[in-house]
């Protein structure tokens, strides 16, 4: 008999914690690296539509792991991501199984799908420079590119260049301008460091309040949850202490990511994971999902939030696949050991 799920609505469990139940047919179990107050709405409107019921496991990390261990065993049928690179390991790891949907394929465009259906976004983000408003003009840079500008020495933070975040925009400098050029480029930011890449993302935005540095790399999403912050009310003063810059507009666009789902490969709901996957790429979950947590929706013509609306509006993304930018994510971790990017 397969390991399943208690129903409970979600589970943060200790990897090693067994659980286990009678297999229900009307069921989808979900193993989840995003935050469970952000994927619970959109599970709930699942639920009262179709009347499958949703159980979710919650860790922070250690899922695909738990997923590689139990094998044929693994009650789990979905698989959720936070960003590109755990999604890909986990397709790497040859632990899930393509959907060939015309409704999934239809939802979502091509750059934010793999190529053989193995794993889809299902909300996506940009990575921004976040610049001072008191010390960076508009318009004083304008590409990812000039982050390398021997003019910013001094004058940059950023997070861990081993961050899956900075790996999957490393990986794309990699795509466009080869590894010795992108290898130059990275060398030129570290260079141009004001400290040792440390923190998170919203760290980066309150040193550069602060005047340790005047510009930052960023998720576009934290500048919504700052700006938004009632229980830390001066993470407002940081997102209000910055322009945000939508790089590289004149040519290929914004850098993107995405989180997004795979099907397990031995799925034991299949049918019903795969009327979730759809069900989160149509309209109302993509709306809902995105103004969660202020990402955009990856489906067309889908209405963002207010607040991307006010700030951010329309920019040129990059139209990249995300499974290129992925697959250079090793040569970009070996790239940061190289340059001493961390050091």
């Amino acid at each position: 008999m397969r390991k399943t799920f208690k129903k409970l609505a979600f589970l943060a469990l200790p990897l090693t914690m067994a659980v286990s139940s009678v297999a229900t047919a009307d069921e989808v179990n979900i193993y989840s690296y995003r935050q469970p107050f952000l994927i619970q709405p959109m599970l709930e409107a699942f639920t009262a539509e179709t009347g499958i019921k949703t159980n979710v496991v919650f860790a922070k990390k250690g899922l695909i792991e738990r997923l590689e261990h139990e094998g044929k065993n693994s009650p789990a049928d979905i698989v959720l991501t936070s960003d590109i690179g755990p999604l890909y390991d986990v397709v790497e790891k040859g632990l899930t199984q393509p959907v060939h949907s015309d409704v999934l394929t239809s939802n979502i465009p091509a750059q934010y799908r793999d190529p053989q259906n193995r794993w889809f976004g299902l909300t996506s983000r940009t990575r921004l420079i976040y610049a001072s408003k008191e010390r960076v003009a508009e318009g004083e840079i304008k590409t990812y590119e000039e982050l390398a500008d021997p003019k910013w020495k001094g004058r940059i933070c950023t997070r861990s260049g081993k961050h899956t975040y900075n790996l999957s925009l490393i990986g794309s400098m990699i795509a466009y301008h080869g590894e010795a050029e992108a290898e130059k480029w990275l060398e030129g930011v570290k260079a141009n460091l004001a400290r040792k890449p440390q923190g998170n993302d919203r760290a980066q935005v309150k040193a550069v309040k602060e005047g340790v540095c005047d510009i930052a790399l960023g998720n576009s999403y934290y500048f919504g949850k700052m700006l938004t912050n009632e229980k830390q009310p001066e993470q407002k003063e940081w997102a209000n202490a910055v322009n945000l810059v939508f790089p590289n507009q004149d040519d290929r666009g914004a850098h993107m990511s995405i989180s997004g789902a795979a099907l397990t490969q031995y799925a034991p709901h299949k049918e019903s994971a795969i009327k979730l996957l759809e069900f989160l790429s149509e309209a109302q979950a993509q709306s809902m999902y995105a103004e969660a947590n202020f990402e955009f929706p990856v489906r067309p013509a889908t209405p963002r939030s207010a607040l991307l609306n006010q700030y951010m509006g329309e920019f040129k993304q990059d139209n990249i696949n995300l499974q290129k930018v992925a697959e250079l994510r090793v040569q970009a971790s070996r790239m940061v050991d190289k340059v001493g990017f961390d050091n």
